[in-house]
């Protein structure tokens, strides 16, 4: 019993990160708006933008139900938001820190406090009762109050006004869908921590105080108590940047289930602590790799795979030279498999383990691998005169099948219709040989 817990302690402490992230689906980072030569004329600001500045939009993608409740940094995963040119910010925006506290009613003479820098929980604008929730502008399907005439121009008052540019990488233009959608939704109380001073002008580079192009916080937080849920879809925007250079950032979130439990998920698995679970999703520009966690080369901060990163098969095995059932072929080691003399079940060794030191004795192949209706299993042994058993069990060690075949053949087919999709153990057991693998159910 002892062996089989410890066996599946190392295959979930390899798959955990994909079933544990599954509140997390995505990470989506829109590019909302390119500035150009018009746009640059607006000073109402005190800040002018270059032609080309972007802004970009942050996403968080939950899974159904899910609710996000705050976005942080602490002194384990820091909040890091940077670019290698300055982060623009609007600085006619009296009493707005945050992307829910910015009134629709201050986009249309100052149109390009539209494209201000700024972190958020769902909403992107607000008007006495109304919520605006910010959503992507494929998904925005009542217009724009920010593009072109909803304006008045800027500071130069441009005819047909300003943040026109139908420049193609953004898609659909400002003119078009704005990317906010009203809502009626009752909110929470809001709390943050570590942006406001005791004045309650915002110091970070997304204030009116400071200009630069990178944030990195130790100690901060932006939270909705009630959490928020998408409004279409399943995303929830966490910020709104402007800036010439190229975007990054490490963000760090709560997300509440729905079950009412929350789980903190964070960018980085530099010290984890409880209730800490890693997302590969919340760094930008992702890592990508082998995202199989059934080859070495897998690793659980990769967010996106890349063709042929996956090389070597995780084979489990005892890798002790000096155990009688060494396995020259294993390339993961399972310590509580090896057998040494005296310590296999208090069982005789000749019984338990015959022969296994050569690595040719139990089971030797599983295919198809991942496996859909059926799989087979070879097997090699000194033959004997009795039956042997297969056992397919799950990941909590409950048998999920079993059946017993003729010791005279060398394989055996296992019926998998009926069996949900997961990773299952395949232990063969008979009076000469005790051998275990893992499949994968599609």
């Amino acid at each position: 019993m002892g062996i089989k817990f410890n066996i599946w302690t190392m295959l979930l402490l390899v798959i955990w990160p994909i079933f544990s992230n599954a509140q997390i689906t995505n990470i989506s980072v829109e590019k909302y708006y390119v500035a150009d030569a018009n746009d640059a004329t607006d000073t109402l600001g005190n800040i002018a933008l270059s032609p080309g500045t972007a802004t970009y939009r942050i996403f968080v993608e939950l899974a159904s139900g899910s609710k996000l409740k705050s976005v942080y940094g602490d002194s384990n995963h820091p909040l890091v938001i940077q670019s290698t040119e300055p982060f623009y910010n609007n600085i006619d925006r009296p009493n707005a820190v945050f992307g829910y506290q910015m009134n629709k009613n201050w986009f249309d003479d100052n149109a390009t406090i539209a494209l201000d820098s700024w972190l958020t929980l769902g909403v992107g604008a607000f008007q006495s009762t109304t919520q605006y929730m910010g959503v992507m502008k494929p998904e925005d399907n009542d217009g724009s109050f920010v593009g072109g005439s909803n304006n008045l121009g800027g500071t130069a008052q441009i005819p047909g006004g300003l943040l026109i540019n139908n420049d193609p990488t953004i898609g659909l233009s400002l003119t078009t869908a704005d990317g906010l959608v009203a809502t009626t939704t009752t909110l929470g109380q809001w709390f943050d921590l570590g942006f406001r001073d005791l004045s309650g002008a915002d110091t970070t580079i997304f204030g009116v105080l400071n200009t630069g192009s990178s944030f990195v916080n130790y100690s901060c937080k932006l939270q909705q108590n009630n959490g928020v849920l998408p409004v279409l879809g399943n995303k929830v925007m966490v910020g709104q940047i402007t800036t010439k250079g190229e975007l990054s950032f490490k963000l760090n979130v709560e997300v509440e289930l729905p079950d009412g439990t929350t789980i903190k998920y964070v960018a980085d698995n530099t010290s984890i602590q409880p209730n800490e679970v890693l997302s590969p999703f919340l760094t930008y520009p992702p890592l990508c790799g082998c995202k199989d966690p059934m080859y070495l080369e897998y690793s659980p901060s990769y967010a996106c795979n890349i063709q042929d990163s996956c090389q070597t098969l995780i084979r489990f095995g005892c890798m002790d030279t000096t155990a009688c059932n060494y396995d020259p072929d294993a390339n993961f080691n399972i310590q509580t498999l090896c057998c040494y003399p005296g310590y296999c079940n208090d069982r005789d060794l000749s019984l338990v383990c015959p022969g296994l030191a050569n690595g040719k004795i139990g089971i030797i192949s599983t295919y198809p691998n991942p496996a859909n209706t059926e799989v087979t299993v070879e097997w090699n042994f000194e033959k004997d005169a009795e039956e042997v058993q297969l056992i397919l069990t799950d990941a909590y060690g409950k048998q999920i099948k079993s059946q017993r075949v003729s010791s005279t053949i060398d394989k055996a087919t296992i019926s998998l219709l009926g069996v949900p999709s997961g990773i299952y153990l395949v232990r063969l057991i008979s009076s000469s040989t005790v051998s275990s693998t893992h499949i994968i159910v599609e």
